[in-house]
């Protein structure tokens, strides 16, 4: 059994899922678009400004369950276009320090709303 986890500081859920689940010593974050968690609209089209978005809705989430982004040991990142990837890339690896979490980074062919960017994590609770 998992307890759902929800702040006001994250975008609500869009759909049939929560924010996260606490699962034993395991948070799963599901995955957050750059949506502002007061208006539920993207805070740019710019996908530099999305991912600044999605990784401060994460940072939410994870203060919610008492963590923070070093608590994170995996990564997903699903891009609309794999041309963003540095841009995307240097965003994210702002809010992280060494040891990295391990991370995948994929393109797909269309995200939720249309964003440029959708990240989910898996966090280990100390």
């Amino acid at each position: 059994m998992f307890k759902p986890l929800a702040t006001d500081q994250a975008p609500a859920a869009i759909g049939p899922y929560s924010q996260a689940a606490d699962v034993g010593n395991l948070i799963f974050i599901s995955g957050q678009i750059p949506l502002d968690p007061q208006t539920m609209e993207f805070v740019s089209e710019d996908v530099k400004d999305q991912a600044h978005q999605v990784m401060k809705n994460l940072g939410a989430i994870l203060e919610e369950a008492g963590l923070n982004y070093k608590h994170i040991a995996k990564a997903n990142i699903y891009l609309d276009s794999m041309d963003d990837f540095a841009v995307v890339n240097e965003v994210y690896a702002s809010y992280l320090s060494e040891p990295y979490p391990a991370r995948a980074a994929v393109e797909v062919g269309k995200l939720p709303k249309g964003a440029k960017v959708e990240i989910e994590a898996i966090a280990v609770k100390e």
